[in-house]
């Protein structure tokens, strides 16, 4: 008979794919002009579920590491992710706070790093913790 198939959760992904769809051009652009300037971050760099308390924070928290791997292994969304953190690694020798515009916003880049690091070692989120971490 077999062992029966484990069935994957199913995370509603879509959207961050609609949030993206009019903010990533203008997320990629302030990146890599090294000035985060529009709000964006909660569905660029998601975080886990439960960090915040806004509206923002708790539609795109991630729930858990299932959903930040579904996230990172999407064929937009993940490349989108390290595309973004490429252009930050560009400007390694700024200032993290002066980039991202806040301390807030630093925070939550520095726990969404450290959540798909995890999730997906020694990829590039790795580069970003060691760069301004």
């Amino acid at each position: 008979m077999g062992c029966p198939k484990v069935q994957q959760p199913h995370y509603d992904l879509l959207r961050f794919l609609d949030a993206q769809k009019f903010a990533y051009a203008q997320a990629l652009r302030e990146l890599k002009t090294d000035r985060k300037q529009s709000h964006w971050i909660w569905y660029i760099f998601p975080q886990q579920k439960g960090l915040g308390h806004s509206y923002n924070s708790k539609y795109y928290g991630l729930d858990g590491e299932g959903e930040a791997r579904a996230f990172v292994e999407h064929e937009i969304l993940g490349d989108r992710l390290r595309e973004c953190c490429k252009a930050l690694l560009f400007h390694k020798d700024k200032d993290i706070k002066y980039i991202m515009g806040s301390g807030i916003d630093v925070l939550k880049l520095k726990t969404s790093m450290r959540l798909f690091n995890k999730v997906s070692p020694n990829d590039v989120f790795e580069k970003v913790l060691d760069a301004f971490f």
